[in-house]
């Protein structure tokens, strides 16, 4: 999310355009809204983020940062395969190594199998995967042994779950909520785990990365 702040407010100078003209041509009634947002003082919801992508003619995924080459090599949302069709209404999806909910493990590359979702998942032009959840932080939301469906982007709005990447290795499911001074990953079971905060310095260094928002979770019996 702080990427995307950044991102904001660096193409909207590119482009010459002042804070006042992008607040009018998104709809707010201030400055003071566009400046509040390239602090990270203020959420932006994504109704906002693609009226300020269409006054700044970029794209959504521009903006957050999705349509840079991503050179690093443990990133395990750079090397996922693409959805494949089977009918008119189903996708499907591969299921990616393992994730943990509660203590992060190590996150395993390998497909170990495949989930079928709604082919409305596609319409949204983004990539979706499976991960198995290892673990009971996320109780009783996500249970462990579920199979989370994902949606590949490096964003989340503050409440939602997402997958995280740490120190490119380790990989967790947690609710996430984000600030200018850092990001603090919330487990729902707070008996086993208590809300780890990441400063901002060691969001960039370690680093710890969003790599996808669960969308959906799959219980097997």
């Amino acid at each position: 999310m702080l990427e995307l702040y950044r991102n904001i407010k660096r193409i909207r100078e590119e482009k010459g355009m002042s804070q006042d003209e992008l607040a009018r041509l998104v709809g707010f009634k201030s400055r003071s809204s566009i400046n509040k947002i390239e602090m990270g003082v203020n959420d932006i919801t994504q109704s906002k983020l693609i009226a300020i992508a269409n006054a700044l003619h970029v794209s959504p995924g521009e903006l957050m940062g999705e349509d840079k080459e991503v050179a690093s090599p443990t990133d395990l949302s750079t090397r996922l395969p693409n959805m494949v069709p089977i009918d008119a209404r189903t996708f499907r999806v591969p299921i990616v190594g393992r994730v943990a909910a509660g203590r992060p493990i190590v996150a395993d590359e390998e497909i170990v199998g495949y989930e079928y979702i709604d082919n409305k998942y596609s319409k949204d032009g983004h990539e979706y995967f499976g991960l198995r959840i290892v673990g009971k932080s996320m109780e009783p939301t996500i249970m462990d042994g579920d199979i989370v469906i994902v949606r590949r982007q490096n964003y989340v709005e503050n409440g939602e779950i997402a997958i995280v990447l740490i120190d490119g290795e380790e990989a967790t499911a947690k609710e996430v909520k984000e600030s200018a001074d850092g990001i603090t990953l919330i487990g729902h079971n707070t008996a086993v785990y208590t809300p780890h905060f990441y400063s901002a310095q060691e969001v960039k260094n370690l680093p710890v990365q969003i790599i996808g928002r669960v969308v959906q979770s799959i219980r097997k019996f």
